[in-house]
This record gives C-alpha cells, sequence and structure tokens, in this order.
C-alpha cells in the first residue's frame, strides 16, 4: 500500500518571482496549498468549496508550515509539485510538498492541517473533528 500523491505541472510567472527573476519564498507556500487542494480533490472527487458541505466541516486549515530550498525556480522554469498525506491523526494531518525544476527536488515542503467543523457551543469558532475512515481510506493507492 502506498500514499496517493498528486502531481502538478506548471510555469513559473514574473509575478511569482523577485527581482532578480527567482521565486519569492513565500510563493512556495502558496504552491503548498495548491498542492494540497488539489490532492483533496483527487483523492474526493470532489472540488475544494464543495468539502465542507460534502463532509459537514468549515475546512482544512493550516496550522503549521515549513520548507527546505535546494535549489532556486526561476522566472519560466516548468515545474512539478508533487504532493502527499504523510501522516493522518485523530483529526489531524500531515502533508509532504516536492517541488521539482528539470527533475531535481529544489523544495520540500510541509503542511499539518486540521480537519475543521464550528464549535457546536459557540458558532463562531472552530474546532478540531476526528478525520471520518472513509476519507482518509481514498489516500491510499493498492
Amino acid at each position: 500500500m502506498a500514499n496517493l500523491i498528486n502531481r502538478r505541472q506548471f510555469t513559473i510567472e514574473w509575478g511569482h518571482c523577485d527581482p532578480a527573476g527567482i521565486v519569492f519564498n513565500a510563493r512556495f507556500f502558496e504552491f503548498f496549498d495548491w498542492g494540497t487542494w488539489t490532492l483533496f480533490e483527487l483523492a474526493l472527487g470532489i472540488k475544494p468549496p464543495e468539502l465542507g458541505k460534502a463532509f459537514g466541516i468549515v475546512g482544512i486549515p493550516l496550522v503549521d508550515a515549513g520548507a527546505r530550498f535546494l535549489a532556486p525556480a526561476k522566472f519560466g522554469d516548468t515545474v512539478e509539485i508533487a504532493s502527499q498525506v504523510s501522516e493522518f491523526r485523530r483529526s489531524s494531518f500531515d502533508v509532504a510538498h516536492r517541488i521539482f525544476v528539470g527533475g531535481a527536488v529544489a523544495v520540500e515542503g510541509s503542511e499539518t492541517r486540521v480537519w475543521a467543523a464550528r464549535d457546536p457551543a459557540d458558532p463562531a469558532k472552530i474546532r478540531s473533528q476526528p478525520i471520518p475512515p472513509e476519507v482518509t481510506a481514498r489516500f491510499v493507492v493498492a
């Protein structure tokens, strides 16, 4: 059994870059977010805006993120992001991202997110909820 991996290719645009023409480091966190949402769409077969309605949650908010920058990505580069859930826990999960430039890993990223719903005691707040087994099962491939 292996974890489902979502791969997406895109071209680095000028708006992703700093004045030197390399990707501004904060933009990689936007790419990681894309990777997570497209992974969930692939696994669950529903568009990200429909996730809340389908599972009775407000979303999967980010609670931690990190990155290791190994090589630059530059204006005009075609890059690939590979994203996978590396661990599910009761109500949170980790997503691992790798961004490739020219086939070599340029950036490694990680996110921790929470399966979150409205707090029944105070609907203005959110709280974690157990991730349904039918959700976690969709992230495993034989």
